[in-house]
C-alpha cells in the first residue's frame, strides 16, 4: 500500500475505486466496505483508494471537543495496509478544507485528482461545506461527471452491527473481549518503555512502563488485564495494570505490564501490547505484601486464560 499525506501528493496510474471515511478502529464493518472496494478495483482493473483525514474533522470543527480515537494514525495505516488497499490518502483536515463546496470536492478531488471510476460509500455519508450534501447529491454528481456510485445500505451496515462508538463504549466500560470481537483483532496500545519508580522489582513483579505519545488514543478502563506483546518475533504474555497505583499513593495514570518468563531490558524501546481480557478493577491494598499476594493470584488467573487460547 502506498500512503500519501495529502490529496495533492497523489498521482494516479489509472482510474480508482474510492471510499471515504475516518475508519476509526478499522473494525469489522469497515473491513466489509474495504473488501468491496478492493474486489471492485480488481474486477474493473482499477486501483483501490481510501481517503481519510487527520486530525479527525470533529476535533477541528468542534474546538474543545475531546475526541479519543481507537487508532493512532500509524496504527490505522498498518491495519489498512494489511487488508490489501492500494492507496491511502491521509489529507490534513483544517477549516479551509472544510469550506470546500460539495461540487468542488467532487470535481477537484474525486474527478480531477483521483480519476474516479466508482465510489463506494455508506448510506448516511455527508460531505461538502457544512456537510450539506448526501448520497443523492453524490449520485447526481456521478451522472454529471461520469462515475458510478455504489451505496452501502443500512441493512448491510446493521447486519454487521458494529460501530466505532460501540467499541469506544465497550473499552471505556472495560469490556475488552467484546471490543476485540467488534474489531476483529485485539485492541492494542503502542508506546515507549520508560523508567518508572521500579517498585514492581522490589516485590518480584517488574514492569515495563509504557508512555503513549498520542494523547488522542483511547485508553481502556482502569484495571488489570491479561495482555501480550511481540518482541523479537516472539509472543510474550503477561498482565497489565492501567491506573493510578493507589496502594503507593499514585496520582497519575500509568500503563505497565509484567511480562511472564521475560528478563530483557526494554528501556527506550517501542512496544505494542494487545489486551486480551480484563481480570479485575484496580484496588488500593493495605500493604505491598497484600498487593504482592493479589498479583500472585492475578498471574494464576492470567496463565489459566492464556492456556485456553
Amino acid at each position: 500500500m502506498k500512503t500519501h499525506h495529502s490529496i495533492h501528493s497523489f498521482k494516479p496510474n489509472g482510474q480508482t475505486i474510492v471510499t471515504i471515511g475516518t475508519f476509526d478502529g478499522v473494525h469489522l464493518g469497515h473491513q466489509k466496505i474495504l473488501d468491496q472496494i478492493i474486489t471492485s478495483a480488481k474486477i474493473n482493473e482499477c486501483e483501490s483508494l481510501v481517503l481519510t483525514f487527520f486530525p479527525h474533522p470533529r476535533m477541528v470543527l468542534q474546538e474543545g471537543t475531546e475526541m479519543k480515537q481507537l487508532n493512532t494514525l500509524n496504527e490505522k495505516i498498518a491495519l489498512l495496509a494489511n487488508l490489501g488497499v492500494d492507496h491511502l490518502v491521509v489529507h490534513p483536515f483544517d477549516k479551509e478544507f472544510s469550506r470546500l463546496t460539495a461540487e468542488d470536492f467532487v470535481k477537484q478531488v474525486l474527478v480531477d485528482t483521483f480519476k474516479l471510476k466508482k465510489i463506494i460509500i455508506g448510506y448516511d455519508h455527508r460531505f461538502g461545506r457544512n456537510r450539506t450534501a448526501d448520497i443523492n447529491d453524490l449520485i447526481e454528481f456521478g451522472q454529471t461527471y461520469g462515475f458510478e456510485v455504489e451505496q452501502i445500505s443500512v441493512q448491510e451496515i446493521n447486519a454487521v452491527s458494529v460501530s466505532s462508538t460501540k467499541i469506544r463504549t465497550a473499552l471505556s466500560e472495560g469490556q475488552i473481549e467484546l471490543a476485540n470481537e467488534y474489531l476483529g483483532y485485539d485492541y492494542s496500545l503502542t508506546g515507549i518503555v520508560t523508567k518508572g519508580q521500579q517498585l514492581g522489582r522490589t516485590i518480584g513483579y517488574p514492569t515495563a512502563n509504557i508512555t503513549i505519545e498520542e494523547d488522542y488514543k483511547l485508553i481502556p478502563k482502569n484495571g488489570v488485564y491479561v495482555a501480550k506483546c511481540q518482541h523479537n518475533q516472539q509472543t510474550v504474555y503477561g498482565m497489565m495494570n492501567i491506573g493510578n497505583r493507589p496502594t503507593v499513593n499514585g496520582t497519575t495514570q500509568t500503563i505497565e505490564i509484567n511480562l511472564f518468563d521475560f528478563n530483557e531490558d526494554l528501556y527506550g524501546q517501542t512496544i505494542t501490547v494487545s489486551l486480551l481480557k480484563r481480570m479485575r478493577d484496580e484496588q488500593k491494598f493495605d500493604s505491598l505484601d497484600a498487593l504482592k499476594s493479589q498479583l500472585a493470584l492475578d498471574k494464576l488467573t492470567a496463565q489459566e486464560h492464556i492456556s485456553r487460547l
